[in-house]
C-alpha cells in the first residue's frame, strides 16, 4: 500500500511539471491562436498515447495489488518524457524556424 501511495505522489509531481511546462508554452503562444490549437491537438493525442501505452505495459498485472504502482510508475515516466519534449520548445535557438514556440520576451 505504501509503495502505491509513493508512486501516486511521484506521478502527481510529474503531472504538475507537465502542466507548468504546457502553461508556459500556451503563454508564449498568446498571440498565435493556430499554434495554441495545434498544441492542444498534440497534447490530446499524446494523452491518448500515454494512457494506451501504460495500459499495454501494465496489462499483465491488472488483477494484482501491484497494478496501481506499476500504472503510476508508467504514467510518471511517460509524463516526464513529455516534459522533456515540451521543454525543448522553450529553449529553441533564436531564428530556429522549426521551433513552434517563440522565445521568452
Amino acid at each position: 500500500m505504501g509503495m502505491n501511495i509513493c508512486a501516486a505522489a511521484d506521478y502527481k509531481t510529474a503531472d504538475a511539471k507537465l502542466n507548468a511546462t504546457y502553461a508556459e508554452i500556451v503563454k508564449r503562444l498568446s498571440d498565435d491562436e493556430d499554434g495554441k490549437k495545434r498544441l492542444q491537438a498534440a497534447q490530446r493525442a499524446w494523452i491518448v498515447y500515454r494512457d494506451a501505452e501504460c495500459n499495454f505495459a501494465t496489462g499483465n498485472a491488472q488483477e494484482g495489488s501491484i497494478y496501481p504502482m506499476l500504472q503510476d510508475n508508467c504514467l510518471e515516466g511517460e509524463t516526464l518524457d513529455r516534459v522533456k519534449q515540451l521543454d525543448v520548445y522553450l529553449h529553441c535557438e533564436e531564428g530556429d524556424m522549426s521551433c513552434p514556440v517563440p522565445a521568452a520576451p
